[in-house]
C-alpha cells in the first residue's frame, strides 16, 4: 500500500469506512453484533472485529442495566437484529459480567485468509462462553529456572523463621 497524505490526514472522521456508506456500515455492525450475542464468539475481519467489540461491550453495559431501563431496552432493541435474543442479552450475558466494569470481551488474531483478498481475520469473543478456549492454559511447570529459585528462597525463608522460633 502506498502511503499517501490522504491516508494520513484524517479531517475529523472517527469511524472507519466500512461498506457503502454510513447506513451499510452501521447495518454490518449491527449483524456481526446479533451474531456474536447468539454464538457468543464469531470470526471475521480484524477490522471489523475491532470495530464491533466497542459496541459488545457497550451492548453489556446497557444489559446490566436491566430490561426495566427505557433506554437501554431502546439500545438493545436497535443494535440486535433478532428479537428473540434481547433475553439472553438480559437474563444470561450481563449477570455474567455483573462483577465486571469493563473487558467482557476479547480479540485472537488467525492467519490470514487464504482466498483472493488475504485479509487478516480474527475471533472475537464474549470471555466466560461456553466453548473451549482459544488458547491453552500455561501450566505450571516446576522445573523451570524461575521456579526452582522460587522454591529455593521459600525454603530458606522457612528454614530461617524455624531458626528464629526455637
Amino acid at each position: 500500500m502506498r502511503l499517501t497524505l490522504r491516508a494520513l490526514i484524517s479531517h475529523g472522521r472517527v469511524a472507519r469506512r466500512m461498506g457503502l456508506g454510513p447506513e451499510s456500515r452501521i447495518n454490518m455492525l449491527r449483524n456481526i453484533l446479533t451474531g456474536l450475542v447468539r454464538h457468543e464468539r464469531i470470526e471475521t475481519t480484524r477490522a471489523r472485529a475491532d470495530e464491533v467489540q466497542f459496541y459488545a461491550e457497550k451492548l453489556i453495559d446497557y444489559g446490566k442495566r436491566g430490561d426495566t431501563d427505557e433506554k437501554a431496552m431502546h439500545m438493545a432493541n436497535f443494535w440486535l437484529t433478532e428479537k428473540d435474543l434481547l433475553p439472553k442479552l438480559f437474563k444470561v450475558l450481563a449477570p455474567r459480567f455483573e462483577n465486571q466494569r469493563k473487558g467482557y470481551t476479547r480479540i485472537a488474531r488467525l492467519p490470514n485468509r487464504e482466498n483472493l483478498d488475504r485479509a487478516s481475520m480474527a475471533v472475537l469473543e464474549y470471555k466466560g462462553n461456553p466453548f473451549p478456549p482459544l488458547f491453552p492454559v500455561k501450566q505450571e511447570n516446576e522445573l523451570t529456572l524461575i521456579n526452582q529459585l522460587l522454591k529455593g528462597y521459600r525454603e530458606e525463608k522457612a528454614q530461617l523463621a524455624g531458626q528464629r522460633e526455637s
